[in-house]
């Protein structure tokens, strides 16, 4: 069954949570970048990009459980993984920006077949 298909949760206040989550994630990037360019932290950036993003992949996740075992959800745990990489060893931190940024494009572009085609 596709996922446009299947039956969505919800709950009151998920759009702002939603999306003070996206804004503090906008801003984890700013950070990250700014301190790829020698003007900022990266653990923090880093930080930030991980803890909002875990939460809008929870908050995804809750809403469409089957998310986990489609390219798309692996591919934000992958991100997340990467970027918890990256805050904990700032070395890789230049490496992961531009991985992260090649998947993120990748996979939101893709056509839908691609991003909700099942894993396992």
């Amino acid at each position: 069954m596709s996922r446009q298909h299947q039956q969505i949760r919800d709950f009151p206040g998920k759009r702002w949570i939603n999306l003070t989550a996206r804004t503090a994630h906008l801003a984890g990037v700013v950070l990250f970048g700014a301190a790829l360019l020698g003007t900022g932290n990266i653990q923090t950036g880093a930080g930030i990009l991980f803890v909002s993003g875990l939460l809008m992949f929870a908050i995804d996740l809750w809403a469409t459980p089957a998310l986990i075992r489609e390219v798309a959800g692996f591919g934000i745990v992958v991100k997340l993984a990467l970027i918890g990489i990256a805050g904990t060893q700032p070395e890789t931190a230049l490496a992961v920006f531009w991985i992260v940024l090649v998947l993120s494009t990748v996979i939101s572009h893709a056509s839908g077949t691609f991003r909700h085609r099942r894993l396992f």
